[in-house]
């Protein structure tokens, strides 16, 4: 029972270092490379978790192999382009001036219904009001309406707007004082315990969110008392 909860504990933290050295990534924006490891890794993984009879190191050395491969092949994508397109493929325009490229979609295997879904999630329900669609390496579609299509914008419209958009820093998260972003922020706890104090709070376990933004002001959410 033990050696089964220790491998299973050992692959799995393996297994979370190789994926999160592949960076920060949903499924769906995965390079085909990249969704070949993660399928690879996770088969390799459940075998020696359920057969004591293999050795760990059977499953632990593979995955290392995969993982040091793919970032070999990630560095030399970032030296070489053709690499890159070999690799990664290269985007493809399924639309162009309002006009659908029907090889293009061809030779992408990408179907009408598909390219009209696409669409309609974000909002687009005619294919002339599309200048360029885009098919991402990753299988996303970007779409580019044309500017008489797009909402206007303060400077379209000679208009003199504030830019107020901040950055806000969390200095409690769910009672916990994070004290590297308060130190960044430049103020201490000290400081902290004044800004408590304001919001008639007398610990910071009572806070559930406390941030500060770029133009010095605090938001502050309290923790919820359940019965």
């Amino acid at each position: 029972m033990m050696t089964a909860f220790a491998r299973t504990i050992i692959l799995y933290f393996l297994i979370m270092i190789g994926l999160r050295l592949m960076g920060k990534r949903q499924i769906g924006e995965l390079e085909p490379s990249e969704l070949v490891l993660t399928m690879m890794i996770s088969d390799l993984a459940t075998v020696p978790m359920q057969d004591f009879g293999i050795p760990l190191l059977a499953g632990v050395i593979p995955i290392l192999t995969l993982l040091s491969l793919s970032m070999l092949m990630s560095q030399l994508s970032l030296w070489n382009l053709r690499f890159r397109e070999l690799v990664c493929g290269t985007p493809a325009v399924l639309i162009r001036h309002g006009v659908i490229q029907q090889q293009t979609m061809r030779e992408n295997r990408y179907t009408l219904d598909e390219l009209l879904e696409e669409l309609r999630s974000q909002g687009v329900s005619c294919v002339e009001d599309v200048k360029y669609a885009i098919l991402e390496n990753s299988g996303q579609l970007s779409v580019l309406p044309w500017s008489r299509q797009q909402p206007p914008t303060a400077a379209q419209l000679h208009l003199e707007v504030e830019d107020d958009v901040t950055l806000p820093t969390v200095l409690i998260n769910d009672g916990r004082i994070l004290h590297k972003n308060l130190a960044a922020c430049g103020h201490d706890r000290a400081w902290l315990e004044t800004q408590l104090h304001q919001q008639l709070l007398s610990s910071p376990k009572e806070v559930f969110l406390l941030t500060l933004d770029e133009q010095g002001r605090v938001s502050c959410v309290k923790k919820e008392h359940h019965p």
